[in-house]
């Protein structure tokens, strides 16, 4: 008796070890299988500011994923105002929470309406790539350029930190957000009232502007 009472619990061990692994098998299945995550990390070009919820260019961009059937999930941690150095300070805990696959950044634009040194901006931008990258994700990195009132020769070293941290750090590079809409002719009629803003009609313009590079991240 003592005998087949063994082999009995010799039997059941056996049956609990493998469905222990295959409850882990399915789990780790499920997570490898999941959609990956697209943060973008913005200002009020890409928070809506003064749009309809589901207007602006991010909300476009899931509609664009889901058209074409591109399994992702966009988190959207933008914030009008914010600046570089808003966003460095930020960016360990969103990337803590939501491990995202590709970071997208769209900053600096109030960092020149505030008239901070250009290095700060550079150096955040260049730490918030590196601190995505460091978790293994993608980084897009996408570009601003100021009117010619602030001065040529500052406006041409603005733009082009953009592409010198792109470049540092070998990531993905959109060089201008508002490519055809602030320099486009019918400008006046894409920005809002305040000028500074584009409206919702320039949005899928700026939605055009960012997938090219955003699209061969997911690839």
């Amino acid at each position: 008796m003592r005998t087949n009472r063994l082999r009995r619990h010799f039997i059941l061990s056996l049956a609990a070890s493998a469905l222990a692994g295959l409850c882990l098998g399915a789990a780790q299945a499920s997570a490898q299988g999941s959609a990956p995550t697209i943060l973008v990390l913005g200002d009020s070009l890409s928070a809506e500011y003064g749009l309809a919820r589901g207007t602006g260019w991010v909300a476009l961009l899931e509609e664009r994923l889901a058209k074409e059937k591109i399994p992702a999930t966009v988190v959207n941690a933008s914030i009008s105002g914010d600046t570089t150095s808003g966003g460095r300070a930020r960016l360990p805990a969103l990337l803590n929470k939501h491990k995202p696959a590709v970071v997208v950044i769209e900053l600096g634009g109030n960092d020149a309406l505030r008239g901070l040194p250009l290095k700060n901006t550079q150096d955040n931008l260049s730490s918030m790539a590196q601190s995505a990258q460091k978790i293994g994700a993608k980084v897009l990195l996408v570009g601003m350029q100021v009117p010619p009132n602030y001065g040529s020769d500052y406006a041409r070293r603005f733009a082009a930190a953009f592409g010198e941290v792109a470049r540092q750090h070998q990531t993905a590079l959109v060089p201008f957000l508002l490519e055809g809409v602030a320099n486009g002719p019918d400008a006046a009629s894409l920005f809002q009232p305040d000028r500074i803003h584009p409206n919702a009609q320039a949005h899928p313009r700026m939605l055009e502007n960012v997938w090219p590079a955003l699209r061969k991240l997911l690839r």
